[in-house]
């Protein structure tokens, strides 16, 4: 099994090697400046009615692992793979997009205590899931499929998300 994609002998040069490195420090941020917010065991989140169906605390940090890792795998072939230019230019925005959304949702929900703005947030997550993969797919269809199991679980992630909004109205004063 190869790492490297085999699109050409130029994924080992330095700057390909440099946007597989980007795309790790990217990821790697997104994934701890959203945890930052994260607190399971605060008495704000333990008050809150969960559906049945949503899964232990432990679930997240294991699932999340890999899906971090396949948006790292995706980010350095579609970089390496997309031209030179404007094309990759959009490709890294639309990604930089992606993981802002990704890391804001924790902010919304977690850190604003606000399930509501968290359930619009992974809308547009799931929005920029969807616009992620076409763009990829355009430059390369093995990173594309590696990012459906990502967007599969923020799309469970939003019935969830919505699920804990209907069960919680905001309280007004």
């Amino acid at each position: 099994m190869r790492l490297i994609s085999e699109h050409s002998g130029s994924e080992r040069t330095p700057k390909a090697l440099l946007r597989y490195g980007a795309g790790a420090a990217a990821v790697a941020a997104t994934a701890l400046l959203g945890a930052r917010a994260v607190d399971a065991d605060s008495a704000w989140y333990r008050s809150l009615r969960k559906p049945p169906w949503q899964p232990p605390p432990w679930v997240f940090g294991v699932v999340w692992t890999p899906l971090y890792a396949t948006i790292t795998y995706a980010a350095g072939h579609a970089l390496n793979a997309s031209p030179d230019g404007p094309p990759r230019t959009r490709l890294a925005a639309g990604l930089a997009v992606n993981l802002a959304l990704n890391a804001g949702w924790n902010w919304l929900f977690f850190g604003l205590r606000k399930p509501k703005a968290g359930l619009y947030g992974t809308f547009l997550l799931n929005l920029s899931n969807a616009e992620l993969i076409h763009r990829v797919r355009r430059v390369d269809p093995a990173a594309a499929r590696a990012l459906v199991p990502y967007a599969g679980w923020c799309v469970f992630a939003t019935a969830l998300n919505g699920s804990i909004t209907r069960r919680n109205p905001p309280r007004h004063r």
